[in-house]
């Protein structure tokens, strides 16, 4: 192992055998970890604990996966960690739900302990190479700052949802110029998670209704960019 911090993984789920399954494979790969069989437990010791990345169940006593997620992302000490969904709901509702509230990944059950291992390191490895153009853009009225998730324009100050922030950042680095939805799938969310494309036209939309409709356009059958010519 080498000498630098480990990555922190919170453990959520009601199922005592999955816990130690994953507690047993993330342990081994050099990983800490803590464990929460609820999603009120979870949002508590998230607190204390600040992971990197939260693994959570979507059907929990007490509380649920998607509201717990909610919750988690307003916690200032989760604005930079990854949430990745493991559930035995396969329903493509289910799936969006988990990405409009910030889900990174999204994994159904039967786990496979090797291929989930491969899903948490390349969430890590894009972390770690992640070029970095500033912490803030100042274009079209806006000043996009990424230390905080804040967009300050006309309509005040807001601050965005983990992915909300990157596809806007994103976007504002390459004024007037088209990306299609798979391509900032690939951007945002990297091309080793299976992400549906509607995903990208959830976030566009919650977007716009923070921000205003003028800064994102929609090129039909295309795809979107920033608008830097505001009237």
């Amino acid at each position: 192992m080498s000498n630098t911090p480990a990555y922190k993984i919170l453990l959520v789920d009601d199922d005592p055998d999955i816990i130690e399954l994953l507690q047993y494979n993330l342990e081994k790969e050099g990983y800490e970890i803590e464990a929460a069989s609820d999603g009120k437990k979870a949002v508590e010791l998230a607190r204390q604990f600040a992971p990197d990345l939260v693994l959570l169940d979507i059907m929990m006593p007490q509380q649920d996966g998607i509201e717990t997620a909610r919750q988690l992302r307003e916690l200032p000490e989760l604005k930079n960690a990854y949430i990745l969904f493991l559930t035995a709901r396969s329903e493509e509702y289910s799936e969006i739900a988990a990405f409009e509230i910030g889900a990174d990944d999204y994994i159904t059950k039967p786990i496979k302990p090797r291929a989930l291992m491969s899903r948490i390191k390349a969430l890590f490895r894009r972390e770690a190479q992640k070029t970095d153009p500033g912490d803030r853009i100042e274009t079209a009225g806006l000043s996009i700052n990424r230390q905080n998730y804040t967009v300050t324009g006309e309509f005040g100050s807001v601050v965005l949802p983990k992915k909300e922030f990157e596809l806007l950042f994103f976007l504002a680095q390459y004024p007037n110029k088209v990306f299609s939805r798979e391509e900032l799938l690939q951007r945002i969310w990297g091309a080793d998670i299976y992400v549906l494309e509607r995903t990208v036209d959830v976030h566009i939309r919650k977007l716009r209704e923070k921000i205003g409709e003028s800064y994102i356009k929609t090129l039909k059958g295309v795809g979107y960019m920033f608008n830097d010519e505001q009237e």
